[in-house]
């Protein structure tokens, strides 16, 4: 479990990493560091529970059955704040 963890945080920062270079090249990205903290805790959620759930899950469409679950869940989500 603790090469998941890993795993989810590593993935986590290298996403947070986008809008962070965004925001330099242009003014069009403009986050505030509560953005970046509440992106960074739906993505950390979202990877753990994929990788908690599909721990559990018997054969890999079971595993794309939770990842399918869990990223319309996180988009959705993430819809609802940006609006």
């Amino acid at each position: 479990m603790r090469k998941a963890i890993v795993r989810v945080a590593l993935v986590t920062a290298a996403l947070l990493l986008v809008p962070l270079v965004a925001m330099q090249l242009t003014e069009e990205v403009s986050w505030d560091p509560g953005d970046f903290v509440v992106a960074g805790a739906l993505m950390s959620g979202a990877g753990l529970a994929y990788e908690l759930l599909a721990q559990k899950a018997n054969g890999a469409a079971h595993r794309a059955a939770v990842g399918v679950a869990i990223g319309a869940v996180l988009v959705l989500v993430w819809a609802n704040l940006a609006v």
